[in-house]
């Protein structure tokens, strides 16, 4: 990118806080390419600005990028409508950094993701903004065209259901890669038992093939049910199949490659030491984020 090093270009400005931008899109979305799509309007929007003018140019970004992630999330909320089978959220080879943060990982994980979908658009923007990044309530007012008052409400009633859903607790790392070489081991190895000793009695198997990839249409609960659909998926693989640890939107997951090509990516909620969700994206639509690691940033 061209243009100056003065603070005052716009380039120089945007660039300064397009991961965090990316980050806000993303936890808004659940989508790699409706966040890009949503930093290109930004962009747009911002060449456009007198920075002579702009107090707080972080806020005034995180501003205009929230109000286009509303826009398509709404959108986005149309196409989910009609799109065939379960969706889960675009997952992210992430940077190691990002799993050291440890609140920013608890948030941008598949299980954290896919509570946030249970939110309105405007419930879901603030308790990102608040919860997330902590914008003052005045500049989350502004962000999303609601009152202090308003907004103060809304993030309770966002916080208070977000609470009820979440993961019940924080797992450390060691324990969630332990738990993932063991559940991977159980599969290699076609040790059924010890997979089921591994699941929660009602640990819920999403599958996302977008109706191009053949994947569970609906959640399957329950751990023989869902040990059986994981067993069975892997012996109608036409191919060599290859499975391989991940770090994926800051927690230890599974890449599945047949024959060498990226074929699934399969993330594992823990609670309490045993597998509560097992998260598995097939739709080739949704993994292009596998490809190089991305940066988030609060």
């Amino acid at each position: 990118m061209t243009g100056s090093t003065s603070a005052e270009d716009p380039t120089e400005v945007f660039v300064a806080h397009r991961n965090l931008l990316f980050t806000v899109a993303y936890e808004m979305l659940g989508s790699a390419a409706d966040a890009e799509d949503v930093l290109q309007e930004t962009w747009l929007k911002w060449v456009g600005v007198d920075l002579a003018t702009v107090q707080s140019p972080r806020a005034y970004l995180v501003r205009i990028t929230t109000r286009q992630a509303l826009q398509r999330l709404r959108t986005l909320g149309r196409r989910k409508e009609s799109y065939v089978g379960s969706w889960l959220p675009e997952p992210l080879l992430t940077t190691p950094d990002v799993a050291e943060d440890v609140e920013l990982a608890d948030h941008v994980s598949m299980a954290m993701l896919l509570v946030l979908e249970t939110l309105t658009p405007t419930e879901r923007a603030v308790f990102v903004l608040r919860e997330v990044f902590d914008l003052p309530y005045d500049e989350i007012a502004e962000a999303v065209g609601k009152s202090g008052a308003a907004v103060r409400q809304i993030a309770h009633r966002a916080r208070s259901h977000v609470a009820a859903r979440r993961p019940r607790e924080t797992v450390s790392r060691a324990t969630a890669r332990d738990t993932l070489a063991a559940f991977q081991r159980a599969i290699e190895t076609g040790d059924l038992q010890g997979l089921l000793d591994l699941l929660a009695p009602d640990v819920v198997l999403v599958g996302d093939g977008g109706g191009v990839k053949q994947a569970v249409l609906r959640p399957v609960v329950g751990a023989d049910k869902v040990g059986r659909v994981l067993f069975g998926g892997l012996d109608r693989v036409d191919g060599q199949a290859m499975l391989r640890p991940a770090q994926v939107n800051g927690h230890p997951a599974m890449v599945l490659s047949i024959d060498g090509e990226l074929d699934t990516v399969v993330a594992l909620r823990i609670d309490g030491g045993l597998v509560t969700g097992v998260y598995a994206v097939r739709n080739p639509a949704k993994l292009s984020g596998m490809a190089e690691e991305t940066t988030l940033r609060r």
